[in-house]
């Protein structure tokens, strides 16, 4: 049966105006739910504050682009990569800077600048430096400088020298150089538990990796501190060290999937990677965007966004923006 009353507000059929109107309300909904759907899939994005160079490694970079513009024709050499990342070190040999890796390569320079890495040297390196008048420029970090002190001063008041650290890692071999006696490398709680020293009486100096995991090396002070040595603890890992793992591990318990940025080679960065993966599983351990699987993310709402302390800028941007970019 047809419907001839009209609507009230307009000449159409009751039946008319009743569908217009319900298609309006439906279409609105949908709109709606589409919108509302839009906004959840906006990936959230967390990039940690402390992310990139430290005071240190930013000194010790500058220096050599520095010693780089200004020699001219003469010959800049690092002793070792002035810091653990492959994409800076690539760019400062586009400007001429060479690399010297081993003792002997050292020993056969000639003439020219030798810039001495972030992470220090053994004292000997120093002194055969001197010994060939070798002009120097030493980019060591303060906060690692400050450990050789402590390691020649408290060794020529005869303590036992522990170092809590890597003992492959030049920052450890560097701090070693510096002891006038007995070192004892320790990087696990079993070597830990095993430390024992001939006379009981002897003073023990413990100090740490600058990069060291700040719970790891706790852990490591109290079995050797159950010993109950003559111990002197000097805490000398790096604040802003412990300041990035804290906010690494606080932005990785709250986010979906957490990546982090820095070379293969670097100590703190593979470190911050095992905090952060403690606290979230889906953790990612990249070099640069080119490492990065994008369809590891698709799924995930909320990313974090941290890097070592050798990791630069430019990179960091460069991940932070494509994963904005493709979400």
């Amino acid at each position: 049966m047809q419907i001839k009353e009209s609507c009230g507000n307009c000449q159409k059929s009751v039946l008319l105006c009743l569908t217009e109107h319900l298609f309006l309300a439906v279409f609105h909904a949908l709109s709606v739910g589409a919108a509302g759907e839009g906004e959840k899939s906006v990936m959230k994005i967390e990039l940690a504050k402390t992310a990139g160079f430290c005071f240190g490694v930013r000194r010790a970079v500058d220096t050599v682009y520095q010693q780089a513009e200004g020699e001219g024709e003469k010959p800049i050499y690092t002793y070792g990569p002035i810091i653990h990342n492959a994409e800076v070190v690539k760019d400062l040999e586009q400007k001429g800077v060479r690399v010297l890796e081993t003792e002997e390569e050292l020993a056969a320079v000639t003439e020219g600048t030798v810039i001495i890495r972030s992470h220090g040297v053994p004292k000997k390196i120093c002194d055969l430096m001197e010994e060939k008048g070798i002009r120097c420029v030493d980019a060591t970090c303060p906060f690692v400088k400050k450990i050789h002190r402590i390691v020649a001063e408290e060794s020529e008041k005869g303590a036992h020298i522990i170092i809590i650290g890597n003992p492959e890692h030049p920052e450890v071999v560097g701090i070693s150089g510096w002891a006038k006696g007995e070192v004892t490398i320790i990087q696990t709680k079993e070597e830990a538990a095993a430390f024992q020293i001939p006379d009981p009486g002897q003073k023990v100096c413990v100090v740490s990796q600058t990069t060291f995991n700040y719970n790891k090396f706790k852990e490591l002070v109290e079995i050797i501190e159950e010993k109950r040595y003559d111990i002197n603890v000097l805490n000398t890992i790096c604040s802003a060290t412990k300041e990035r793992q804290e906010e690494a591990y606080d932005i990785a318990k709250r986010v979906d999937a957490m990546i982090v940025i820095g070379d293969m080679r670097s100590s703190n960065t593979r470190k911050l990677f095992e905090i952060c993966r403690n606290a979230c599983a889906d953790t990612y351990y990249i070099q640069t965007l080119d490492d990065l699987d994008m369809n590891q993310l698709r799924s995930v709402e909320t990313v974090g966004i941290t890097a070592g302390a050798s990791t630069p800028n430019k990179i960091i941007e460069e991940v932070q923006n494509n994963v904005r970019k493709n979400f």
